[in-house]
């Protein structure tokens, strides 16, 4: 074994004390960099979840017999029902009977929601104005459906969205349909467009032709 003076274990000593300081300064270095790498990685991730989320998204209007009138965010395909709870419920004198809770909402829709008084109006105004027509032949009477109706395989896009509960999104749909599938066979045919179901189609049909 080497015999060291004092001055020699001095130095050897510094030496090692010295290479134990830079271990540890390049081992804090290193941890500190893959620290900070995956934060920044989590935090991408975390931006891109926002963003997907942000993006599945609808904002409907909600308006008539509900507590709370006005302007709903809900999540992509949500329900009629998901609206009315976002808008406190419905009201007692609410008319229900023409409604489709399970009905899937657009984004941009309008909805309204009719009393029981507004319904039992709407339905007096009807009986009236019925009794008020005459009748002379049925070729006039279809001639008069024509001219009435909105023709689903000629109508713009302001004539589409005229209808109830067709906004500017599914009067756009209709439109493209058109283009991709030709012109619609009979009126039943508009339900392949993505977003009309049967609960929307019931409250347009008396007032579409093809």
């Amino acid at each position: 074994m080497i015999n060291l003076n004092k001055n020699k274990k001095i130095f050897l000593f510094i030496f090692l004390c010295l290479i134990l300081i830079s271990s540890g300064f390049y081992y804090l270095y290193n941890n500190n960099n893959d620290f900070i790498e995956q934060s920044n990685i989590l935090e991408d991730v975390e931006e891109e979840n926002k963003s997907t989320l942000e993006s599945n998204k609808i904002i409907v209007h909600i308006c008539g017999a509900v507590n709370n009138e006005g302007i709903v965010e809900l999540e992509e395909n949500a329900r009629l029902v998901d609206a009315i709870n976002k808008a406190g419920g419905l009201r007692g004198d609410a008319y229900t009977d023409e409604i489709n809770l399970a009905d899937i909402l657009e984004d941009g829709e309008k909805i309204y929601i009719r009393t029981k008084d507004e319904y039992e109006s709407s339905k007096i105004q009807e009986s009236e104005s019925n009794s008020n027509i005459k009748i002379n032949e049925s070729s006039s009477i279809a001639t008069n459906d024509k001219k009435t109706k909105i023709n689903i395989n000629t109508a713009t896009q302001e004539e589409l969205e005229t209808l109830p509960g067709i906004g500017e999104s599914t009067a756009l749909k209709i439109i493209n349909y058109r283009k991709e599938n030709g012109k619609f066979k009979d009126i039943e045919a508009v339900k392949g467009v993505k977003g009309i179901g049967e609960s929307k189609f019931e409250k347009i049909k008396d007032l579409i032709s093809i």
